[in-house]
């Protein structure tokens, strides 16, 4: 019978493989404490209206990616493709805006049906980090700061690149977007049938475009810079000075977008050379007209997503595991006082493991090539029960086992 196989986009994960997510999430959640944000936990499951009002009707998640299915109830639920979505619905829902300014973060599988390939997968896991109800640039600040910290904690800060750009205030935007229109309207002769698609539904999306075609169009498009209102200006200087303020290298990129009409001011990319065409590592925004598309009431936020899986990728193969003391048992009527003694070192911090399968010579050499720096064993002297102890240069593992033997003294 031919074994179960994975479902197509999935992967399940042992040692070193497994251990570098581990260690990217570890990395996380130190500095999200640092940072003084909350962990908060939100459903794998919402109403598919929670995304689709969100994320955009139009955009290609919602169109062609989303898990979505109806329950018994005959109402349609999707598996969150991100979690921005879903925090927001709880800021509502839960009556969370009682503690804002909140700053949130998280981590978790989210699911995206996509072309699976290396590094991008059908469930994949993110990290989130939200401050909502801030409508100060210092959020902005903070929020990049701790995206900053997060790459150098890992050690990938090396070879990565923050872009940067505003995308204003709605008056901004708007005219900005009416440029741009027109003058891709011109040039929609020469567009990629993407773009000509975007033009209509909204041509800032088609600064995004990968298609070489587009790009003459796109660098003779007008800038933001040129149609900043003096309060949108002000905010983006206020964002890069308290950048530079806290140490934060960045780059502007004026054609870096937000497609949805919601995001506001300060747009970024972490992006690096290593992961071939898909070079952001940690994206994000601005987005204090979200919540108000979901049927909140106005309120700024400002949050970023990093790839979990393309973290790991990045940084340093992590340490493995290894064993401090490896009890072996060579008598077997010693199996219970040896079961005693491992959970005695366990207790006290030990990384420990019991070898009893096998013949005792298998057993010694298992533990040798686990590479325990210690190796017990027990051994019945007349009535009592003493320890062999192997590899102990400080003798802390003999201490460890000197509070048991009068235990075993009758086993």
């Amino acid at each position: 019978m031919t074994p179960v196989q994975p479902v197509k986009g999935t992967q399940s994960l042992l040692g070193e493989d497994a251990d570098r997510l581990a260690t990217v999430v570890a990395a996380f959640d130190r500095v999200r404490r640092l940072y003084g944000f909350k962990r908060v936990e939100v459903p794998t499951l919402e109403h598919t209206e929670v995304f689709s009002r969100s994320i955009g009707e139009t955009t290609d998640v919602v169109s062609k990616e989303m898990y979505s299915f109806e329950t018994r109830g005959e109402k349609s639920v999707t598996l969150r493709p991100e979690f921005t979505a879903g925090i927001c619905r709880a800021y509502l829902s839960e009556g969370w805006q009682r503690y804002a300014p909140l700053k949130v973060a998280t981590h978790g599988s989210a699911f995206r049906y996509e072309q699976p390939q290396k590094g991008r997968y059908r469930e994949f896991h993110q990290l989130d980090a939200e401050i909502i109800g801030s409508a100060e640039p210092q959020a902005d600040v903070e929020l990049l700061s701790f995206g900053y910290q997060l790459l150098r904690e890992l050690g990938i800060t090396h070879g990565v690149t923050l872009e940067l750009n505003t995308l204003g205030d709605p008056q901004t935007r708007n005219a900005w977007r009416e440029a741009l229109y027109d003058h891709c309207h011109l040039h929609a002769s020469v567009l990629s049938k993407e773009s000509i698609e975007r033009l209509e539904r909204n041509p800032l999306r088609i600064l995004d475009s990968k298609a070489h075609q587009d790009w003459p169009v796109i660098d003779s498009a007008p800038p933001i810079d040129a149609f900043l209102s003096a309060e949108a200006a002000e905010f983006f200087a206020k964002v890069t000075e308290g950048l530079d303020a806290a140490g934060v290298p960045w780059r502007r990129n004026p054609r870096l977008v937000r497609g949805l009409d919601y995001y506001r001011h300060t747009a970024f990319e972490f992006i690096t050379d290593r992961l071939g065409a898909q070079g952001a590592v940690l994206a994000g925004g601005r987005y204090d007209g979200l919540i108000e598309s979901i049927g909140g009431p106005h309120t700024p936020a400002v949050g970023w997503a990093a790839g979990i899986e393309r973290l790991a990728e990045l940084i340093k193969a992590p340490v493995p595991d290894v064993i401090d003391v490896a009890v072996v048992v060579e008598d077997e009527q010693l199996m219970a006082a040896s079961i005693s003694v491992i959970t005695l070192l366990r207790q006290k911090g030990v990384v420990a493991e019991l070898y009893a399968t096998g013949s005792p010579r298998k057993r010694w050499d298992k533990a040798v090539k686990r590479g325990a720096t210690t190796i017990v064993s027990l051994k019945r002297t007349g009535p009592a029960v003493g320890a062999s102890v192997s590899g102990d240069p400080d003798g802390k593992v003999a201490k460890a086992l000197m509070d048991l033997m009068p235990q075993l003294a009758n086993a």
